[in-house]
């Protein structure tokens, strides 16, 4: 038995499916399926009673998870307080960002930390769709607003402003607004944030009192935010 082989199997234990854990955690079924096998052999006994239609825990997996899930994490522990001690960063850090915000901002700032912390290697998730922090094996999300699910809690790292623009190609064509509710005449590139088109513009301004709404008309619309840029630069 090998000590990553208690990984497999706790998650196993977590998905109920050897498939899902294998996924989950980037390897074969095939080779998580021989990790299990090696954990019970070293036990004397199964952990999980498998069937056509489902796997669960047995008797002996019901006592002996929980056991190996908190060794797992004194290992985890004191292994974090060593390196903490000689100020040693590594390991995989798996990271999720949206699409325009890693390809603009966040790769940079990746490969400058990486240079510094060349023992760290990171796993890349770009998506602007959401997070299942139980389901997809992601360390840290950037996403924009709050999150919806009142199981996390998410810290704010900034303001993100919005502000209006238009390519000059456009405005030579179709005119230059000067109010909001000009817009209502005017064609929109619209992001999808989740199942939410967002295609009601909100506007404040000094010289306009409270908040004006425009819904906008478009011809185009994308769940992907880096797509809207470019179809703004590429006008």
């Amino acid at each position: 038995m090998q000590l990553e082989d208690l990984n497999v199997v706790l998650k196993v234990a977590e998905f109920r499916s050897i498939t899902a854990a294998a996924e989950c955690l980037n390897m074969l079924t095939a080779t998580a399926s021989a990790a299990v096998k090696r954990v019970e052999k070293s036990l004397g006994a199964e952990l999980f009673i498998r069937t056509t239609r489902q796997l669960r825990l047995s008797a002996a997996g019901e006592r002996y998870i929980p056991n190996c899930e908190q060794a797992i994490q004194m290992l985890d522990l004191a292994r974090q307080n060593v390196k903490e001690d000689l100020d040693i960063v590594d390991g995989e850090l798996r990271i999720s960002v949206p699409s325009d915000l890693g390809r603009n901002i966040i790769l940079p700032w990746l490969d400058e930390f990486m240079q510094i912390y060349s023992g760290v290697s990171v796993k890349l998730h770009m998506s602007d769709s959401k997070i299942d922090f139980y389901r997809d094996p992601v360390d840290i999300a950037l996403r924009y607003g709050s999150p919806d699910d009142s199981g996390l809690y998410g810290f704010k790292i900034c303001n993100v402003p919005r502000i209006l623009c238009a390519a000059q190609s456009y405005l030579d064509q179709f005119g230059e607004p000067t109010h909001p509710n000009d817009l209502i005449n005017h064609n929109g590139l619209l992001y999808q944030l989740r199942d939410m088109v967002n295609d009601v513009w909100e506007f404040t301004h000094q010289d306009y009192e409270g908040v004006i709404s425009v819904k906008m008309k478009s011809d185009r619309i994308s769940n992907d935010a880096e797509i809207v840029r470019r179809w703004c630069v590429g006008w």
